[in-house]
């Protein structure tokens, strides 16, 4: 028998018992890309496709331990990084960057809820400017997020700022701004490389940002290059939104396996 060789990504993500984000968004999409996903729970949450109603961060001891336990068995290709949810945790993963730099990092700023709970504060966001993206490959977040972490509320000046605070490549969506089409820039290098557009869709979406980090983070372990990871991961996540579903009261939800769907 042919052993199966899946490049390895590991996961510093939330739990959603929604289904809808976090880890089992990372998994679903890691799973369509070929990848094996490994995983280190960084909170447990109350929440539904709704809004997330409560927190509870995992230690720090049991963060670095997971994930050190994790590296030195599994040959990971590349972290993806989600929802933090504590300065302790931020250090945890740090630490981890820290003793692993060669990996690739992919980190979606979870700030907030898609519905509006907030998940992080001034003291957490600081943290993750001081300590995760000086390690960042590449930074995926959304306008609000961006204008967040620079602290400045042009969103150009928001890109360049985030580059200059150590990320490598920032790819910041545009869903949230009120435009006609979505507009997602991508800055490098000092300057913004390439803006994409992308049809605006009807609906809300619960774990958009998750199922685009984890796409890129899946093609960067098979090997493509940044920027065509960066293209194709745009393509796959507006293909699941499109495709997205609603199976509760709140928000549609990515689907990520449209491609394996029977059309019926």
């Amino acid at each position: 028998m042919n052993q199966i060789r899946k490049p390895v990504v590991l996961c510093f993500s939330g739990h959603d018992p929604s289904g809808g984000a976090g880890i089992q968004a990372d998994i679903e999409t890691l799973i369509s890309h070929q990848c094996h996903a490994a995983s280190v729970i960084t909170a447990l949450t109350e929440q539904d496709t709704c809004n997330v109603k409560n927190m509870l961060p995992q230690s720090a001891a049991a963060i670095i331990s997971q994930a050190r336990t994790i590296l030195e068995d599994l040959p990971v290709k590349a972290i993806k990084i989600g929802l933090i949810g504590s300065v302790e945790s931020a250090k945890a993963i740090h630490t981890i960057l820290t003793e692993y730099s060669a990996l690739p990092v992919i980190l979606d700023p979870v700030l907030a809820a898609g519905g509006g709970a907030v998940l992080s504060n001034n003291e957490l966001i600081d943290s993750i400017i001081e300590l995760l993206l000086p390690r960042t490959t590449i930074l995926t977040p959304n306008s609000v997020e961006a204008r967040q972490l620079a602290k400045c509320d042009d969103l150009q000046l928001a890109g360049l700022k985030l580059l200059d605070l150590g990320c490598d490549y920032v790819l910041l969506t545009g869903s949230h701004e009120n435009t006609p089409m979505v507009n997602n820039q991508l800055f490098n290098e000092g300057k913004c490389i390439e803006t994409y557009t992308w049809d605006r869709l009807d609906h809300s979406y619960h774990g958009s940002g998750c199922t685009l980090a984890s796409s890129i983070a899946a093609m960067l372990a098979h090997g493509l290059e940044v920027e065509t990871c960066i293209l194709e991961a745009q393509e796959y996540t507006w293909s699941s939104l499109n495709e997205g579903y609603q199976p509760g009261k709140g928000q549609h939800i990515p689907n990520r396996l449209f491609w394996m769907q029977e059309n019926v």
